[in-house]
């Protein structure tokens, strides 16, 4: 009977369920006014926000594999999602119309699709290609371009048109236009859910703020006063079935919108679950929670509703709560069903200010300045791509952000595998091994050059790790008598680094010189076998460890080894002037 269990709930104790009851409710409390608020974002019904933590919260907890992992409308991409309406060929399309939902719902079956082709084809690992840093700065920029959207909401002003620049040009030069009301509305807004987190962080400052807010617009007619309300909405159950008035052709200008959610959906879900299972000593199965998540984005297309996603912020309410299980995600989509079936009519007068408050603050959460602190710490580098992916996200736009956030991170990576770390090695007196960052000049000993490399060695770097070794011969102190190539660090090779091994074999032997392999895992032994590297080496110059081929040397070498071999005074000095030029010894 196990099997028919879902994953997520397999091994589940009597014991966690009131617990999860209640961190539900508290979920709940939290996600209902902060879907409500996505809305503003990807520009649909306000309803529609609530549809997004009913059917996909209860789909994915049936077939997810994420104990925790909290689906539903997530703000970066509601806001791919309204830039790629308002760019790709649909900028004729009016926000909040039917047809625009229509199209939002088609985007959420489209990226359901490419989530289970993903799972069939094994291509979960596309979600890696937005580097931790690089998902820093795409939220950052999120973040800046969400809080400062609410701005007129919050102002009660028009929104302005065009880029980002020129609609914060519209904010300012408008001013002078601030409705009062409004304006009180939303700061009231903040102060309660900001006091609320510095002294009773347990308890979620929005939905006080929301009850507040309704009773005080309720009695003081306020949308008489020229603030914005919600209004009437529809209750009842979702619409079902697929979005009406789109067709075929109405999928090719979606499917650029549709893959670069799908990117953000996998990157982000994947590090939530490996989170917080990590947290709990759990084991989460990413490829099971891609097929949740595909589910539940069709459940999002077929109930009405925009795209899903991880949230990482309702996850985090969910962990802090204790919850245990997808018990309280279901709880919550209880909770969301009985709002929609019995309350929506309370909603009717609640300020749009407030709402857009709510947004600003999670935006401001979304820029995420530590993180960028961090990465200042460990990297460069990387924070400059995740400075500038961030000024682009907001300042070009989110859709074609996420394009740069992969693109960059690809790059980042084949730079780092490009110029990898390079060391002259040795050993010292106690037989332990000695590292120098290689430059022209150096030697393990006179006579020797144990040379290794940190990466796999292909098309793009093959050349250069050529030209490196062979500078290196070249520019030693002493005639190199061996080379010694430590293949502990090298993964894998492929075609054109054979090729590349082929010719520096033959340059060293053409010098009277022996060439040595040492370290090599079987698969790279292998590989090397079939691009015939192995061949052209004596049998014997193939080595376990670096150490053997070092021993080899000492035996074969006519003067005794140094008791450090890196320790030549010369080669140190020499090496270290030309270290200071070469700019990996500076590479933070």
């Amino acid at each position: 009977m196990s099997r028919f269990v879902p994953e997520s709930l397999r091994g589940y104790q009597r014991s966690w369920l009131r617990t999860d009851i209640v961190a539900g409710l508290t979920l709940a409390a939290v996600a209902v006014p902060e879907t409500m608020g996505y809305t503003s974002i990807a520009q649909v019904p306000v309803i529609t926000g609530l549809y997004t933590v009913l059917f996909p919260a209860i789909v994915f907890a049936l077939l997810g594999s994420s104990r925790l992992l909290v689906v539903g409308a997530d703000s970066a991409t509601a806001a791919i999602l309204a830039g790629g309406l308002a760019t790709f060929g649909l900028a004729g399309l009016t926000p909040y119309s039917p047809q625009w939902l229509a199209l939002t719902s088609l985007t959420a079956l489209l990226c359901g699709v490419l989530l289970l082709l993903a799972r069939l084809l094994r291509l979960g690992f596309l979600g890696d290609f937005l580097s931790a840093s690089v998902l820093i700065g795409f939220l950052t920029g999120v973040g800046i371009q969400v809080f400062t959207g609410q701005l007129p909401d919050m102002l009660g002003i028009p929104k302005g048109k065009g880029n980002w620049f020129q609609q914060q040009w519209h904010t300012l030069t408008s001013l002078g236009e601030v409705s009062v009301p409004t304006l009180a509305f939303a700061v009231a807004t903040l102060a309660i859910i900001l006091g609320f987190k510095a002294i009773l962080p347990k308890v979620p400052g929005a939905i006080v703020a929301v009850v507040l807010s309704i009773i005080v617009a309720s009695v003081a007619d306020v949308s008489a006063h020229g603030v914005a309300v919600v209004g009437a909405m529809q209750g009842g159950f979702p619409p079902i079935g697929l979005p009406q008035g789109v067709g075929w052709s109405d999928i090719p200008p979606l499917l650029t919108v549709a893959f670069s959610c799908f990117v953000l959906i996998i990157a982000q879900s994947a590090a939530t679950s490996r989170s917080f299972a990590t947290r709990h000593g759990q084991r989460v199965d990413i490829n099971r929670d891609i097929v949740g998540l595909s589910g539940a984005n069709l459940a999002a297309g077929l109930s009405g509703t925009f795209v899903v996603n991880g949230s990482p912020t309702k996850t985090q309410i969910l962990d802090e709560q204790k919850g245990k299980t997808q018990v309280a995600n279901a709880t919550m989509a209880v909770v969301v069903l009985l709002i929609l079936l019995f309350f929506t009519s309370v909603l009717t007068n609640l300020p749009k200010p407030v709402l857009g408050a709510i947004v600003f603050v999670i935006g401001l959460d979304l820029v995420d300045i530590a993180g960028l602190r961090l990465v200042w710490a460990a990297r460069r580098s990387e924070c400059y791509i995740a400075i500038l992916t961030a000024v682009f996200v907001f300042a070009v736009g989110v859709q074609q952000g996420i394009v740069l956030a992969v693109v960059l991170s690809l790059i980042e990576m084949v730079r780092r595998q490009y110029r990898p770390h390079r060391f002259v090695l040795g050993l010292d007196a106690g037989g332990e091994p000695t590292f120098q960052r290689a430059a022209p000049g150096m030697q393990s000993a006179p006579g020797l050059l144990v040379f290794r490399y940190d990466a796999d060695l292909f098309y793009a770097n093959a050349n250069q790790f050529s030209d490196d070794v062979q500078e290196l011969i070249t520019s030693a102190p002493d005639p190199v008598r061996w080379l010694v190539l430590d293949c502990s660090a090298i993964p894998d090779v492929d075609y054109s680094a054979g090729a590349a091994l082929h010719q520096l074999v033959t340059f060293v032997h053409n010098r009277h010189a022996t060439f040595a392999l040492a370290g090599l895992d079987p698969d790279l032994r292998a590989t090397l076998e079939r691009f015939g590297v192995i061949a052209l080496l004596h049998i014997d110059h193939v080595y376990p460890t670096v150490e053997e081929a070092i021993a080899a040397f000492r035996s074969s070498a006519p003067a005794p080894l140094p008791a450090d071999p890196a320790g030549d005074r010369t080669a140190e000095r020499a090496g270290d002037r030309a270290a200071d030029r070469a700019g990996d010894s500076r590479e933070t």
